[in-house]
C-alpha cells in the first residue's frame, strides 16, 4: 500500500493546486514553504522530507473524495499507511505529531495561540484544543516530539502567497534520499 516517490509527486501535481485551506496560498505551496524553511535551518534530509509532507493526508483525502468540509480529516494519520515502508521513523514520526505539537505549543507558549493564522485558530479547536499540563508533559518526551515542534513552528510560518521556494524536482531528489528504497549506487556502496 506504501506510495512511490512518483506517486507522490503524481498527488501534489494533480491536488497540489488546491488551496491550502483559508490560506492565500495552495497545497503545494505551502508543502515546498514548509520543506525550504526545514532546509535553510540545516535540517536533515529525513526532517526537510517530513516538512514536505506533513500534509500528505490532505491530497489523498481529495483524492479519495473523503475530504469534508469543516471536519477534522486527521490528515496526519492519513498518510501513515501511504508512506510507511518508503521512509523511516524519522520522517515519519514528526508528520503523525505535527497537529499534536501545535496543541503542545498551545499550552506552554502562551504568545503561540495568538501567532496562529485565523484559518489554524479554527483548525485547532476542531483538533481537540490545546494540551493539558499533563498531555503537554507526555508529548514532549516521544521521540521525534522535538522535531515535530520544529515541524509546526516552519508550518505555521509557510504560508507566504510571496515567497519562492525551490521547486518540486529539488525537493524529489531530496525525497529519494531520505526514501529507505534508494536506488542501488555502486558508487555508495564502494565508499561504505
Amino acid at each position: 500500500m506504501a506510495l512511490q516517490i512518483a506517486d507522490i509527486t503524481g498527488l501534489f501535481h494533480t491536488q497540489g493546486a488546491v488551496q491550502y485551506g483559508a490560506e492565500a496560498i495552495n497545497q503545494q505551496q505551502h508543502a515546498l514553504q514548509c520543506a525550504h524553511l526545514a532546509e535553510r535551518a540545516g535540517s536533515s534530509v529525513e526532517l526537510i522530507a517530513a516538512a514536505l509532507l506533513h500534509d500528505l493526508g490532505h491530497l489523498l483525502s481529495l483524492e479519495m473524495g473523503t475530504k469534508k468540509p469543516g471536519a477534522d480529516d486527521l490528515h496526519q494519520y492519513m498518510a501513515m499507511p501511504f508512506l510507511r515502508g518508503l521512509f523511516t521513523d524519522a520522517v515519519l514520526e514528526p508528520i503523525r505529531m505535527h497537529v499534536d505539537a501545535k496543541r503542545y505549543l498551545c499550552h506552554v507558549d502562551k504568545a503561540y495561540w495568538a501567532s496562529l493564522s485565523p484559518a489554524s485558530q479554527r483548525s485547532l479547536e476542531v483538533q481537540g484544543g490545546p494540551f493539558t499540563a499533563d498531555e503537554a508533559a507526555a508529548f514532549i518526551v516521544q521521540p521525534f516530539a522535538t522535531d515535530a515542534v520544529e515541524l509546526r513552528r516552519w508550518d505555521d510560518l509557510a504560508k507566504d502567497p510571496t515567497a519562492t521556494p525551490p521547486d518540486w524536482a529539488h525537493y524529489a531528489g531530496l525525497l529519494e534520499c531520505a526514501s529507505v528504497q534508494r536506488p542501488f549506487s555502486v558508487s555508495a556502496a564502494m565508499a561504505a
